[in-house]
This record gives C-alpha cells, structure tokens and sequence, in this order.
C-alpha cells in the first residue's frame, strides 16, 4: 500500500472513530445523560433523591424495598416488595432497575454503594454540540513500549467528586515526543489493553483539565503505538456526577498534546 494511501486511510480511521465518539457520548444513555450519583452512605434514611422506594446497605449487596407507586420496575416488570441487588455489570441500557425512561445503576466502589440516574431526558443531551477535536496530526502518534511491573499496584489519587479511591496500575508505558523521553503509569485492563490517566502542559486551557489514552494491548515485546490523536475527554468532562480519577503522580507530561479531544461543545 502507498504511503498516500496509508494516510487516507489512517484519516478516515480517525474520522470514523471520531463521529463513533460522538454517537456515543451523545445516546440517550450515554453519559451526558447521568444526571446523579446517589451514595447511600450520604443518605442513612435510605431515601435517594427523586427515586423512591428505601434503599439499605447491606454487605456485599444492596436492598431496596419498594411499593408499586414508586413507579420502580425490575427487569422490566412493575416492582414492589423487596430485592437484593449487586452492582451492574454491563451498559446503562441494560440496568436491571428502572423509572420511567430512566435508568438506575446499582454501583459499588471500595465498599460502598452508590445509585447512578441516567435520563434521556438530561439538559446536558439537550445542550450538547459535539465534541471539540484537534485535527489527525501524525506527529502524535509514535511508538512505545510497555514494561509490566513485578506485581501490580495501587496509588490512591484524588477524583472529580472530591474523594481520594485508589488506582489500579500495572506497567509504564515509555515513548519519544516532541523530542523528549517520556513515561506514563498506565491501568492494565482484563482484554489487555491499556488505560492512561494523564495531563500535559494544555491541560486546564487549550484542553480539558485531564484525559484519557487507551492504546490497544502490547505487541511482542510489549511495542505499543500510543496515539494521542485518540486521547479521550474523561466522563467527567459530560457530568458532573462521575467520579473520575485524576492523573497519578508522574502522568503530568511536559509537552503540549495538542492532539485529541480537546473539550465539551455546547449550543
């Protein structure tokens, strides 16, 4: 294939990944649409804001009793009684608890349990514009290689709702950019792939505070390409409900990553 051909087709990539991004964050469960994180640990009464039904924590599940005019169903079907819930594993749409058009998400982190409301209906979906990118620009996209660490670790870091939970990391992911070596602490997910919290010197300006890299698991040798084209806007930068996690220490890079999604656009 023709060097020309190559950057077509890496264009047209791009493109494609990026109108996927915007259909996504844009969907009517999409996160645009969350509208509230509910912990139960902030409410001991066990009423949950605007949701009806009483909510208990109860160990390794959630217990929520509920009368009919609650309006709640469950698996779709009408509620009311009681039922022991565990956190949602799978897409918003497929939450076993519902109201009306929205959707409850049972959710659990480091022990406690929250309740998240998506809503069709949000203003945030109604508001948005797309989203702000920088144009393909193949100087972004260079090799790198990933070294796993003996055992994998845990820092706790500061996320968006104020709270410090810890981060999970299994490797550092080391490049050359911009005429510099640099290093970034990255998350090891369960297909491989490799998930980065990070800022850079645009990041609070030209840029969303902080963003999101996830290269394609390693090749042989652990060769990865890191394509900051593709850096993500956090959930956070869609609602303020997400608890996302800040940039660990050391994945401030120094360089300008005028690459990626930059911010929210908005009408």
């Amino acid at each position: 294939m023709s060097t020309t051909n190559t950057s077509e087709d890496t264009l047209r990539n791009w493109q494609q990944w990026h109108e996927q991004r915007v259909e996504t964050v844009s969907a009517p469960y999409g996160p645009l649409s969350l509208t509230g994180t509910h912990w139960l640990a902030d409410h001991p009464d066990g009423a949950l804001p605007g949701l009806g039904g009483h909510w208990a924590d109860d160990g390794d599940e959630l217990v929520l009793t509920a009368a009919a005019d609650d309006g709640l169903t469950l698996d779709g079907r009408p509620f009311s009684g009681t039922a022991r819930l565990t956190a949602d594993p799978g897409p918003v749409a497929a939450a076993r608890l519902a109201l009306g058009e929205r959707r409850l998400v049972v959710l659990r982190r480091e022990g406690l349990w929250a309740v998240r409301d998506f809503d069709p209906g949000a203003p945030a979906r109604r508001a948005f514009a797309g989203i702000e990118a920088a144009s393909y620009d193949p100087r972004f996209a260079v090799e790198g290689r990933f070294t796993p660490y003996g055992q994998d670790r845990t820092v706790r870091v500061s996320n968006a709702d104020g709270v410090e939970r810890g981060l999970g990391l299994g490797g550092e992911l080391a490049f050359h950019l911009a005429g510099r070596d640099h290093t970034l602490q990255v998350s090891v997910e369960a297909d491989g792939s490799l998930w980065a919290v990070f800022a850079d010197a645009t990041s609070g300006g030209s840029s969303y505070r902080f963003r999101f890299l996830r290269p394609a698991a390693p090749g042989a040798g652990g060769r990865v390409t890191v394509d900051f084209n593709r850096a993500l806007l956090p959930p956070c930068a869609f609602a303020d409900h997400f608890i996302c996690p800040f940039p660990p220490p050391g994945n401030t890079l120094t360089a300008d990553i005028a690459a990626g999604e930059r911010h929210v656009s908005l009408r």
